[in-house]
């Protein structure tokens, strides 16, 4: 007999199969592939120069294939930051409006099924599509860099990276979430699409110039101790945090330069001593944690208002 599958999963396969076929999720990927790979050659004709003799991150090749750039391309880290949340906002802004206005919601949802599967199966079957497709582009610059360099990867390379897919996938994850969340509260798809999108230029662009009007309001005068201006840059510091992008690019960037040892100002005290040395991989997770904690909490806080909103939502068939 064949063996009964769950509601919950067939309908994470169908989602699935439909990213994977709809014609935006083919357009996104070749786009975000594309960048990706014009930043993994701008960082192999560069990566020798990028070596130098007193560089305590000189040992990690593999590392500086994701972080390296001359200037004329963003690195594959930046990349990853600016179009990772059009890649979560493309594949959630439609998740539920669209099933309604084309009166398939009320359909599925009047099948002997719980109502929570369909929203479940809406995230998980988005983020392996999402996982999926941020792992390949990173074992493809894996692959090419070991075809140029030649030599393969350290297995605490080989953990720094796949961190640095996991904390990706996290940040994408958010944008997800948060275009699930307007896709039920607007009936129109546009009117999510231009949500998300509007709440994605907002911190990716217009954050960082309020916070900047901010510091030059409150800015210590010339006078002022060593204490307060330590004070006021830590207090700045905390406000771009924020800000998703800020949390995702302090995370990637201590996960692949192990070098990186504090994330925030440092008096000379602190400083006075320190031998520049990389750091292992469980000190650098210690760094990063608040940052990754920030993270997965406005993660699981998007989820949880989109799984209350769908709960909540009357929906009638057309």
């Amino acid at each position: 007999m064949n063996k009964i599958q769950s509601p919950f999963w067939v309908i994470v396969r169908k989602e699935v199969a439909d990213h994977v076929r709809s014609w935006k999720f083919i357009i996104l990927i070749a786009i975000i592939a594309l960048t990706c790979m014009g930043s993994l050659y701008t960082a192999l004709t560069n990566i020798g120069a990028a070596i130098k003799p007193n560089d305590p991150d000189g040992s990690f090749l593999f590392l500086k294939l994701f972080t390296v750039s001359d200037g004329t391309l963003p690195s594959f880290v930046i990349f990853i930051n600016f179009l990772g949340p059009l890649l979560g906002i493309a594949l959630g802004f439609d998740a539920i409006n669209s099933e309604q206005s084309k009166g398939t919601l009320s359909r599925i949802l009047s099948q002997p099924i719980h109502r929570d599967y369909l929203i479940n199966a809406k995230f998980v079957g988005a983020l392996i599509v999402i996982g999926s497709m941020l792992l390949t582009l990173a074992l493809l610059v894996m692959g090419f860099g070991l075809i140029a360099i030649g030599i393969p990867p350290t297995a605490e390379e080989f953990l720094r990276i796949i961190a640095f897919v996991v904390v990706s996938i996290i940040y994408v994850a958010f944008w997800l979430n948060l275009s699930i969340f307007f896709s039920i509260k607007f009936k129109q798809a546009a009117t999510s699409a231009l949500a998300c999108v509007a709440v994605w230029l907002f911190f990716s662009v217009f954050y960082n110039m309020i916070i900047n009007l901010v510091g030059k309001a409150i800015s210590p005068s010339a006078m002022a101790s060593a204490y307060q201006v330590i004070s006021y840059q830590k207090f700045m510091l905390n406000l771009l945090r924020f800000a998703p992008s800020m949390l995702f690019n302090e995370a990637t960037t201590t996960l692949l330069m192990p070098s990186v040892r504090s994330l925030g100002p440092l008096t000379m005290e602190q400083v006075h001593g320190a031998i520049p040395s990389p750091l292992p991989l469980g000190q650098s997770l210690m760094v990063v944690w608040p940052q990754l904690t920030g993270l997965i909490a406005a993660t699981v806080i998007c989820f949880a208002l989109s799984y209350g909103s769908f709960m909540r939502k009357e929906i009638r068939s057309r």
